[in-house]
C-alpha cells in the first residue's frame, strides 16, 4: 500500500530532503550551477532542474549571474535568495544591548546600539528590548512582521522552572519572574533566550575554531569569567541552566567566597578574571600597569606582555597562565574535552604566547590533554552566536518545502 503523502519515502518527503541539501549546498558555497549542484547532491541533471525550478517558484533560490572562464558554454548560476527570511540576535550587558538582523544567508544586514547608562532608570527592560531591535530593523530596511525569530543572549541563564535570570545579579532589571511573558506579548516574532558564553561556543562550532567538534569547552574571559560546555555536539546547560558559570568555581589560591551568588563572584574569577591582571601586574612591578580593574585594561596587559619579551612581562603572562590552567584542570578532569576554546579579549589578546603556556601549565596539572586553541570570532561574538541561534531555526522554518 502507498504511503500518505508526507510519509517518509514518499515523493514529497524526498523532494523536501533534496531542497534542503540543494539549499544548505548553495549556503556553504555561494553561487553554484545545476550541474556543480547535481554533482554535489548525486541527483542527475532533469531532477537537479526541476528542484531549482521548485524553488525558484518559492522565492528560496535566485538565478543570478553565470559562470565565466571556463571552456564550453556558459552555465546559470543559482544562489539562496537572501530576502526569503530575516532573523535578529541581541547582546545584552549592563552597559547597552547591542541588536542586529542577517538575511537568511547570514548576512548581516542592519545593526543597532543602544545604551543603557546609569541603568537607564525608568526605563522598563520590555521597551530596552524592543527599542534595541526596532533600532536593527530600521538599519535593515525592513519592518518587526519580517523578522522570523530572535534570539536574546545575557549573563546567566533563566532558570526553567521559575522562569527567573540567575547568576546575573550585575544585570539590573532583568529579574522579573514575569519578564519573558512581558516579551513574549511584545514582541511579534517568537524568541529564545540564550546564556552569552553558551552562543559564543555555538558561534565557534558553527564558523570559528570549533567547526568538526562535538566535544569542547569554550573559555570566556571579559567582564566576567565562564564557560561553555559542548558535549556530543549539543550545549550541556544544567539543570537550572547555571552550567559552565565557573566563575563561581572553588580554586586553590584565593580564599573560600561563601554566599557566591551575592558576592557575583567566587575564587576563579578572583584568581583568573579580568580583575585579577592589573593587580598581578602592579604585584610583579611593571610600572605602567593601570589602576582600571576591567576587561579593556587586562586585555591591553596581556596584548603588551605577549609581545614585549622582558622578564617581567614573561613572569606576568606565566603567573596569569597558571591561574587559568588552575581552574581548567577542575573542568578538563570532569569532562575530558577533546578541545579547549579560548575566547574574550582577555584571553584572546595574549594570543599564541599565553595559550602555549596555559597549554603546558594543564598538561601538568591534568590527566587527560585536550587541545587548546584561541577563538576565531572576534568581533562581537555574543551576537554573532545569537545570529546563528535564530538563523538555524529560521532555516529549518522557511526551508522546509514539505508542507
Amino acid at each position: 500500500m502507498a504511503g500518505t503523502a508526507g510519509t517518509p519515502g514518499t515523493p514529497r518527503v524526498l523532494r523536501a530532503m533534496n531542497d534542503r541539501a540543494a539549499l544548505d549546498l548553495l549556503l556553504e558555497h555561494g553561487p553554484l550551477s545545476r550541474t556543480r549542484i547535481g554533482k554535489l547532491t548525486g541527483l542527475s541533471k532533469p531532477t537537479a532542474s526541476q528542484l531549482l525550478a521548485r524553488l525558484e517558484a518559492a522565492g528560496l533560490v535566485l538565478a543570478t549571474g553565470t559562470t565565466e572562464g571556463r571552456p564550453g558554454p556558459s552555465a546559470q548560476l543559482y544562489e539562496v535568495n537572501p530576502a526569503a527570511g530575516h532573523a535578529a540576535g541581541l547582546d545584552v550587558t549592563p552597559q547597552r544591548i547591542l541588536a542586529a538582523v542577517a538575511d537568511i544567508t547570514g548576512r548581516t544586514i542592519g545593526r543597532h546600539e543602544l545604551p543603557t547608562p546609569g541603568r537607564r532608570t525608568g526605563t522598563p527592560v520590555v521597551q530596552q528590548v524592543t527599542d534595541a531591535l526596532d533600532g536593527a530593523v530600521k538599519a535593515a530596511g525592513l519592518a518587526r512582521d519580517d523578522i522570523h525569530r530572535l534570539v536574546i543572549g545575557t549573563p546567566g541563564a533563566f532558570d526553567p522552572t521559575t522562569g527567573r535570570l540567575r547568576y546575573a545579579s550585575h544585570l539590573p532589571g532583568w529579574h522579573s519572574p514575569t519578564l519573558l511573558d512581558e516579551l513574549a506579548a511584545a514582541l511579534p516574532m517568537p524568541f529564545e533566550y540564550e546564556n552569552d558564553v553558551n552562543l559564543v561556543a555555538l558561534a565557534e562550532q558553527r564558523l570559528g575554531a570549533a567547526r568538526g567538534h562535538t566535544d569542547f569547552v569554550l573559555l570566556w574571559n571579559e567582564e566576567g569569567l565562564g564557560a561553555a560546555l559542548v558535549l556530543g555536539g549539543r550545549l550541556h546547560r544544567g539543570w537550572t541552566g547555571g552550567a559552565g558559570e565557573v566563575g563561581f568555581l572553588p580554586v586553590p589560591g584565593t580564599p573560600l567566597v561563601r554566599q557566591v551568588t551575592r558576592a557575583n563572584s567566587g575564587g576563579y574569577q578572583e584568581l583568573a578574571g579580568s580583575q585579577a591582571v592589573p593587580r598581578l601586574a602592579r604585584e610583579l612591578g611593571i610600572e605602567d600597569a593601570p589602576q582600571a580593574p576591567h576587561a579593556e585594561a587586562a586585555a591591553g596587559l596581556l596584548a603588551r606582555a605577549a609581545q614585549a619579551g622582558d622578564d617581567a612581562h614573561l613572569h606576568l603572562l606565566r603567573t596569569y597562565a597558571t591561574r587559568l590552567a588552575t581552574g581548567l584542570a577542575s573542568l578538563v578532569s570532569v569532562l575530558d574535552p577533546e578541545l579547549v576554546v579560548l575566547s574574550g579579549a582577555v584571553l584572546t589578546s595574549g594570543g599564541e604566547p599565553l595559550r602555549a603556556l596555559v597549554q603546558a601549565e594543564l598538561e601538568e596539572l591534568a590527566a587527560s590533554r585536550p587541545r587548546l586553541v584561541v577563538g576565531d570570532v572576534r568581533e562581537h561574538p555574543v551576537l554573532r552566536g545569537a545570529l546563528e541561534s535564530a538563523l538555524a531555526t529560521t532555516r529549518d522554518e522557511v526551508f522546509d518545502t514539505s508542507r
